[in-house]
């Protein structure tokens, strides 16, 4: 168990005001350049404790000027030898370096994830923390192992030519990230990208800025030179101007889809590549011979943890009709022993969702579920007693139909919506009748079946009596509208990248 997980409550509690009085003050800057700086217009936001709703502190809100001096600031350091010429070697150990400033820091870190996005503090720093930490390790070890290779060409001329390839970044890296996993989701882009040579400017979401900036903080002290990595806080505007701005060679996003479609459009002035980890409407499908036991926990988990805030989140179950009451009986059992709260408390594990905005989001479809005739099991309203910040009780919703929009849309919170089936060929059409194409849940004890059901359903990843699992080492991302490209592995490596070929001439 981590530190922080054994620690009292009154422990994160004192973590989190010492780290807000440091935040008191001056707004928080954009990083541009290796320093610390207001922007352009002088501009600030407020960023909020969702559990509470009250103001953590001021944030710089950047904007189109911003933008542009941060991205000015990524294509001098791209050409500054300090970066530019670094050997694989000293980048992967400035990559380490970074992996262990945010081990140092690592409840620190926590605590401001927690206080900033809502999560359980146990669980940011086992999941958001420990997770960042891995992923600079393991994309520090790319640079000394991702080259090109020569080639056999067969020239019409007959010469001989020594053909060969080589890997260069693909240059200035718009990254913009989501709230949901705010350092975790930045450490997926960020460590593939410096691991490839490239510099970035990372737009994090506006509602959760903070543990952004302080990471941008962490890679100056590792060693990393100044405009290698810059962020930029803000809203919309910034972000599209990031997407436009024509020193920009890439754009990774991670988001919801309609957004992903406004940065492909938005791409295409100077065809930047794009890479897009869009939303997900991920089905849970449990055939009669499964394990309720472990299917209704892991089920649980994945439509509760992170309050449903996942883009994996199994949010579709589809039980056959011989097991479903049964299922959902057990699941809502998992629901019910939940325990919800502020997530500075160790004992939490269901904290608020990350805003008001989403508060209502995710309560207007419970009463879109309602009206279209789905039966409301449990949750549906805010818990009793938690009438401060923005606190949504898990929710199972059943009697669910395919053309109900609670089927059909991403909610992104904690409602599951549930549906019977007991026809196999019908239950793989279901499954693959959505826009996205993110994951999917299969739960069988007949290997046969559950080998046939992972290659009839389209989604990028197919997890079998499991559910949410992800590593570093292989590829991550969707099907369909869940996105373009993938994230972690030599995949991600490859987004970041260009492959140049060389031919010489040795007649």
């Amino acid at each position: 168990m981590s530190a922080l997980a054994q620690a009292s409550a009154s422990d994160a509690y004192s973590i989190a005001e010492r780290l807000e009085a440091g935040l008191k003050g001056a707004p928080r800057g954009l990083i541009i350049d290796g320093k610390s700086v207001q922007s352009v217009t002088g501009k600030t936001f407020a960023t909020h404790n969702p559990a509470t709703g009250k103001e953590i502190c001021q944030v710089a809100e950047g904007g189109v000027e911003d933008v542009d001096l941060a991205v000015r600031a990524a294509r001098r350091a791209l050409e500054n030898p300090a970066w530019r010429d670094m050997s694989a070697v000293d980048r992967s150990l400035l990559l380490n370096r970074l992996a262990d400033l945010i081990e140092r820091d690592a409840q620190d870190l926590a605590v401001l994830e927690c206080i900033d996005n809502g999560k359980p503090a146990t669980l940011t720093k086992a999941v958001e923390i420990e997770g960042s930490i891995k992923t600079f390790r393991y994309f520090a070890g790319w640079p000394t192992k991702f080259g090109g290779e020569t080639l056999p060409v067969s020239p019409r001329s007959g010469a001989k030519i020594l053909n060969y390839t080589v890997r260069e970044p693909v240059g200035v890296c718009g990254l913009i990230v989501p709230w949901n996993y705010p350092m975790s989701m930045a450490a997926w882009k960020v460590a593939p990208a410096l691991a490839a040579g490239c510099t970035v400017v990372l737009k994090p979401a506006e509602q959760t800025p903070l543990t952004a900036l302080r990471l941008a903080e962490l890679a100056l002290e590792a060693g990393i030179p100044a405009g290698v990595f810059n962020v930029i806080t803000g809203f919309g505007e910034a972000g599209a101007a990031l997407v436009d701005h024509p020193g920009v060679d890439k754009v990774a996003f991670t988001g919801s889809t309609e957004v992903g479609k406004a940065i492909v459009r938005g791409s295409t002035g100077n065809l930047k590549k794009v890479s897009l980890e869009l939303g997900g409407k991920s089905p849970q499908i449990v055939l009669p011979d499964a394990d309720l036991d472990a299917a209704a926990a892991s089920i649980a988990a994945g439509i509760f943890f992170n309050q449903g805030q996942t883009c994996t989140a199994g949010s579709r179950l589809y039980a056959h009709s011989d097991i479903h009451d049964d299922l959902l009986a057990r699941i809502a059992d998992h629901a019910a022993k939940l325990t919800i709260g502020n997530g500075l408390d160790p004992a939490v594990n269901f904290g608020p969702l990350v805003s008001e905005e989403q508060w209502d989001r995710v309560s207007s479809y419970v009463e879109i579920g309602q009206r279209e005739g789905a039966e409301l099991v449990c949750g549906g309203s805010r818990p009793q007693g938690l009438n401060e910040g923005f606190f949504f009780q898990p929710t199972i919703m059943a009697n669910a139909a395919s053309n109900m929009r609670i089927v059909r849309e991403e909610i992104f919170g904690p409602v599951l919506s549930a549906l019977r089936w007991s026809d196999p060929e019908d239950l793989v059409a279901q499954a693959n009748d959505s826009d996205f194409g993110l994951s999917a849940g299969i739960w069988t004890n007949n290997l046969k079946q559950a080998h046939r059901m992972a290659a009839a359903v389209k989604a990028g990843t197919v997890w079998v009596n499991c559910f949410n699992l992800v590593d570093n080492a292989t590829p991550f991302g969707g099907f369909k509208q869940s996105g373009w490209g993938r994230e972690h592995g030599r995949q991600a490596m490859e987004l970041y990248s260009e492959v140049k070929s060389v031919w010489v001439n040795l007649s």
